[in-house]
C-alpha cells in the first residue's frame, strides 16, 4: 500500500502541503524527511509515540526519516498550543536531557540499523554558533511581522503576552528545515498538528532564501492529528500524571496498564495510531470491541504492542505477571523488582525484621486505627497477608512473612493494600 495511503487509513493525516504533489513526490523518489523533538524533559512522553512511529512508517516504506533533536531550539521553548511562557533552563540541563531523549529515540526508531537507519542529528550543530547578526541577516530578513503575527502559534499568544525570544522560535524551527534542506536534501517535514504554522514557515523560508540558486524547489509539511479520548480527559496522562517513555518515571507495569484501560470507543483509533498491526488485523479486533467487549481482547494487544515496543518482550512478561498477581491474589510469586513496580503508589511501612504480632503490625502502621478496630478486620475475614486471608488474632508474622527478606504485602479488604517494607 502507498504510504499516503496507509496513513489516510489509520486516520493519521491531519493536513498535508500540496497532497498530490506530495504523493508523486514520494512515488518518484526517496525522500529524506524529519520530525523535531525538543528536550524539554529528561524523557519523552507517550504523546511522542505517533511522530516516533511515523518516522518508523516511512522508513520501512524505504524513505530517510531523521530524527532532529532541538538541543538548540529547546534553549528558547516553542509557544505553539501553550498559554504561558515556558521557564528557561540551563544549557547543562537542555544537553542533558537531549542526550537522555537521542538514547530513547535510538531504541524507539533503531538508529544504529544497518539497513536505512534513522538520522539522529541535533539543531544545536548549527543553532549554537550562530550569531544575531547571521540570525538577523540570514533568516530574519525573509520574515515580515504581519506573516509571523497571522500564525496561531504567535496571535493566540498575542493577549495575554509574548516575549520576543518564543516570538523567534518559529525563526529558528525554519532554519532548521532550511539546513536539513541544504545539508541533507530533506524536503518534507512532519509534526503534530499544533506545528502546522511552525512547518509551513520552514517551507517559505526555503523558498525564499534558495530561490535564486535551486531551479526548482519542492518542499512539503504534514500533520498528525491531535489525540483526543472519548471520555474527554487528556491523552498521555494518568491519575493526573504523565506517562513517559522513561522507566524509571513510569514503570512497565504502569505503561502496561495505562493501555489496557483503554476505552473501547477508543481503542481501535490508538491501535491505527500507535501500532504496526496490518489493518486487516485491527478490523479484527474491531468486531470483538463490538461483539465480546467484556473480553477486552483488543486492549490486551494494544498493551502487548505498546509495552513490547517501548520497553521489551521481558518488561511485558513481567508486566503481564505482576497484572495476573493481582488478580488472582497470588502475590507470593512476585519478585521484589515486581512488587516495587505493582505497589509504587501504596501506601509504605518501614519496620524492623523481626517478629510480630499481626495486630501490633495493622496499628503500628496505620492499616487499623486500633487495636479494637485491627482485631474486628481480622475477625471479619478483611486481612490479607501477601496474598492469603489471615484471621487468626494471635498471628504472628516471621521471615516466611517476608517476600525475599524485603516485603510483605498487606491487603485490608477488597482493594486497600499496603507496603511492609524491612531495613
Amino acid at each position: 500500500m502507498d504510504i499516503l495511503q496507509d496513513l489516510e487509513s489509520r486516520g493519521l493525516i491531519h493536513q498535508t502541503t500540496d497532497r498530490e504533489g506530495l504523493e508523486k513526490h514520494l512515488q518518484e523518489n526517496q525522500v529524506t524527511l524529519y520530525c523535531g523533538f525538543d528536550p524539554t524533559a529528561d524523557s519523552l512522553h507517550i504523546g511522542h509515540l505517533v511522530p516516533l512511529t511515523m518516522l518508523k512508517r516511512f522508513q520501512q516504506a524505504g524513505h530517510k526519516p531523521i530524527a532532529l533533536i532541538g538541543q538548540g531550539t529547546g534553549m528558547i521553548g516553542d509557544p505553539s498550543g501553550r498559554s504561558s511562557e515556558r521557564s528557561l533552563n540551563t544549557s547543562e540541563v537542555v544537553k542533558g536531557y537531549a542526550d537522555k531523549i537521542k538514547e530513547q529515540i535510538r531504541r524507539l526508531v533503531d538508529l544504529d540499523a544497518e539497513d536505512n537507519p534513522v538520522q539522529s542529528i541535533n539543531n544545536y550543530d548549527w543553532l549554537g554558533s550562530m550569531t544575531v547578526i547571521d540570525f538577523l541577516r540570514d533568516a530574519g530578513k525573509y520574515f515580515g511581522i504581519n506573516y509571523m503575527l497571522a500564525k496561531e502559534s504567535v496571535s493566540a499568544r498575542i493577549e495575554q503576552g509574548i516575549t520576543y525570544t518564543e516570538f523567534s522560535y518559529m525563526i529558528l524551527q525554519s532554519l532548521d528545515f532550511l539546513k536539513l534542506y541544504e545539508k541533507k536534501n530533506c524536503t518534507m517535514q512532519i509534526g503534530g498538528s499544533d506545528q502546522w504554522g511552525n512547518i509551513t514557515a520552514g517551507m517559505e523560508l526555503i523558498r525564499r532564501s534558495r530561490e535564486n540558486v535551486d531551479e526548482e524547489i519542492k518542499v512539503f509539511g504534514l500533520t498528525v492529528p491531535l489525540i483526543t479520548k472519548a471520555d474527554g480527559t487528556k491523552f498521555g496522562k494518568t491519575a493526573g500524571n504523565a506517562v513517559w517513555l522513561d522507566a524509571e518515571k513510569t514503570s512497565p507495569y504502569e505503561f502496561y496498564q495505562f493501555w489496557i484501560n483503554t476505552d473501547d470507543r477508543d481503542v481501535i483509533k490508538f491501535l491505527r495510531y500507535f501500532t504496526f498491526l496490518s489493518v486487516e488485523e485491527i478490523s479484527v479486533l474491531e468486531e470483538e470491541v463490538a461483539n465480546r467487549p467484556e473480553n477486552r481482547v483488543a486492549q490486551k494487544r494494544l498493551a502487548e504492542e505498546m509495552t513490547k515496543t517501548v520497553h521489551s518482550e521481558a518488561a511485558l512478561e513481567q508486566a503481564e505477571k505482576i497484572s495476573a498477581a493481582l488478580f488472582s491474589g497470588d502475590l507470593k510469586q512476585l519478585s521484589v523488582e515486581e512488587i516495587k513496580q505493582g505497589f509504587k503508589d501504596v501506601p509504605t511501612y518501614q519496620a524492623e525484621k523481626a517478629d510480630i504480632g499481626l495486630i501490633d503490625l495493622l496499628v503500628n502502621s496505620s492499616i487499623s486505627s486500633s487495636k479494637r478496630q485491627a482485631r474486628e478486620d481480622v475477625k471479619n475475614g478483611a486481612v490479607y497477608i501477601n496474598g492469603d486471608r489471615v484471621q487468626e488474632i494471635d498471628y504472628v508474622l516471621t521471615a516466611e512473612d517476608r517476600i525475599e527478606d524485603t516485603f510483605t504485602i498487606v491487603r485490608r479488604g477488597k482493594k486497600k493494600y499496603f507496603l511492609v517494607s524491612y531495613k
